[in-house]
């Protein structure tokens, strides 16, 4: 079994890093002005702009 890819606002971040706002409805994720945000392990994900939106680990900080 793999590692999650998407989380959802309320969740606890399961590393420490970056993470942006993708779109659940389309597969390639594109996102116009996504939020980036960094966590810590175990914060919880903020609520994103727009409803249809989930949270996905970003590899690097730019």
């Amino acid at each position: 079994m793999g590692e999650r890819t998407h989380f959802t606002p309320g969740e606890q971040a399961p590393n420490d890093g970056f993470y942006m706002e993708v779109s659940e409805d389309h597969p390639a994720g594109s996102v116009k002005d996504p939020q980036i945000i960094r966590l810590t392990r175990g914060e919880a994900f903020p609520e994103t702009t727009n409803v249809n939106r989930k949270w996905t680990h970003r590899k690097n900080s730019r």
